[in-house]
């Protein structure tokens, strides 16, 4: 029967919950259990899906088409274990749910309430398909006190009653803040967290304190006295060089070993870390840097690019190279040169992106990537502009657009109404809802034998995850590979365009899907380790 680890936050948000859920499912995971890591988000929205990037991060994709927190893609990374539709749920979903059973009169008249309704569909979400694993890590978002989060809490404590006794474990995140002016770290935040978390019924079994320096063992002792409990349970949590160094890092401060101990295992298989080790060396020693340009129009919040700044750095393990990430708003090439931004830069990326603005500044990425033979990587949005680039700078079609701005003569890129999922048509509308109805998920594309791409995954049938509304128009396939432009993917029945490059170029790639989403640091994306390997050969002609 699956074990419960129950991950709460406290203090401030942003922590890091989801790297310390991640990381320590990475450690349990090398000592040979099955692990699984779930979920909850306390907010309205039924997903993550309709929120600006800026807000909440990026908008992390599964296989089977779910729109999802961006922790998940911390899961997958970790662990290897591809997360699914059933490994996130928020409030939004929940109480649609409820709604939706409450107007069909499935509640028998009864009055629909937090307790039990809310609080039972969240518990049967958590214990719902985990008959295969040994552990089960359930994050929840937001930190101890946020009104929005009580149900998710009340949820959890009603499982440490109702699981078999030594089945469920809670641990605790928080913050120890280091005040200079005093000259001491502070352990009143962490108490306060905790007498929080007390006063709903949760008694942590693990803390797991953020700092920015070793914490004294006198002050160890005194959160283990007043959060009552074991010394040895107050784990703490030092800022580290790469998230990839965090699994080693809390494995050698013991977190690993007190959830363990908390459930009453003593006998575990010390862990196999040696892929984390080789991993962490190969970040630490790179044999070389290059440059690389993200030219977007979320810049101003990291987070909003998550996975795709990950996969850089995959690309740069793959390549035993550090990877420099130069974060420019596109909208600057609107009113600029690109040139004194870009000299400098071995490989240009386009990520995705939604609206007009900025637009203009990606086309001009494009355009100065394929004029001075620089690696060009567009990503979703970033296909779509560098298509826009070439019919109107290559094949003489200055009006070439989007529908996505509003009505255009030339809609190199217009919205998709139709396409095919298994055996399935999916169809769409300009006047349907926003919230899930994108193209999104897995779906498979064909490559072009001999073609660039073709190389790089060393196969002609390749399966990617998407998340777009829009798509290059093939009524200009044949004027823009005329032209230069390959399109050297596409859909299994020839109709959508997935991948596009040029046969003129050192590297200039075009994909439609999101490859950022399955790249991991022992499995760097193909795209990614290619991309790296060219900025590696441009570094050396700049």
């Amino acid at each position: 029967m699956a074990r419960y680890v129950f991950i709460t936050g406290g203090v401030v948000s942003s922590l890091g919950k989801g790297l310390a859920s991640a990381a320590l499912g990475a450690v349990l995971q090398a000592r040979g259990y099955k692990v699984r890591l779930r979920k909850l988000d306390p907010y309205l929205n039924v997903d993550p899906g309709t929120m600006s990037p800026t807000q909440h991060g990026e908008v992390f994709v599964t296989d089977d088409g779910a729109e999802t927190d961006l922790d998940l893609g911390h899961y997958e990374r970790f662990t290897g274990r591809s997360a699914n539709k059933r490994d996130n749920i928020t409030t939004g979903r929940i109480y649609s749910d409820i709604i939706a059973k409450e107007r069909r009169g499935d509640y028998l008249g009864a009055t629909v309430q937090v307790i039990p309704h809310v609080t039972d569909a969240i518990k049967n979400f958590v214990l719902e398909g985990n008959e295969e694993f040994d552990f089960v890590l359930v994050e929840i978002g937001g930190t101890v006190g946020d009104i929005e989060g009580l149900p998710f809490f009340e949820a959890i404590r009603q499982l440490g009653n109702e699981l078999p006794r030594g089945s469920a474990v809670y641990l605790h995140l928080t913050l120890m803040p280091y005040i200079p002016s005093a000259g001491e770290l502070k352990t009143k935040p962490t108490q306060h967290s905790v007498a929080e978390l007390r006063s709903i019924g949760i008694m942590p079994d693990v803390l797991l304190v953020r700092c920015d320096r070793p914490i004294p063992a006198s002050d160890k002792r005194k959160l283990a006295l007043f959060c009552n409990v074991r010394e040895s349970a107050v784990i703490q949590g030092l800022d580290v060089g790469s998230i990839y160094d965090v699994p080693l890092a809390y494995h050698q401060e013991g977190l690993d070993r007190e959830i363990l101990a908390a459930f009453g295992i003593k006998d575990a298989a010390e862990p196999d870390l040696a892929a984390w080790r080789d991993v962490s060396e190969r970040l630490h020693n790179p044999e070389g840097t290059v440059n690389i340009a993200i030219v977007g129009k979320y810049t101003g919040l990291k987070d909003a690019y998550k996975s795709l700044s990950e996969a850089l750095a995959h690309g740069g393990i793959a390549n035993r190279v550090k990877v420099n990430l130069n974060w420019i708003d596109s909208e600057i090439f609107e009113r600029d040169d690109p040139a004194p931004y870009l000299e400098h830069i071995h490989g240009i990326l386009v990520p995705g992106g939604f609206g007009e603005r900025g637009s203009a500044g990606k086309i001009e990425a494009a355009r100065f990537a394929r004029l001075k033979g620089v690696p060009y990587f567009g990503i979703c949005f970033g296909m779509q502009m560098a298509c826009i680039e070439a019919a109107r700078n290559t094949a003489g079609i200055r009006s070439a657009g989007t529908t996505e701005f509003g009505p255009t003569k030339e809609p190199v890129v217009g919205l998709m109404t139709e396409w095919v999922k298994g055996n399935d048509k999916e169809t769409r509308s300009a006047a349907g809802d926003m919230g899930g109805t994108m193209r999104l998920g897995a779906y498979p594309a064909q490559l072009t034998r001999g073609s660039r791409v073709a190389d790089i995954y060393g196969t002609t049938r390749i399966s990617e995850r998407h998340r777009h509304r829009y798509e290059v128009n093939m009524d200009y396939r044949k004027l823009l590979e005329k032209n230069g432009l390959l399109f050297s993917g596409v859909s299994p029945d020839g109709k959508l365009p997935e991948i596009v490059e040029r046969t003129d170029h050192p590297w200039f790639i075009g994909v439609q899907f999101h490859p950022e989403l399955k790249s991991r640091p022992f499995e760097p994306h193909p795209l990614f380790a290619s991309f790296i390997s060219a900025a590696v050969e441009q570094s050396r002609l700049v």
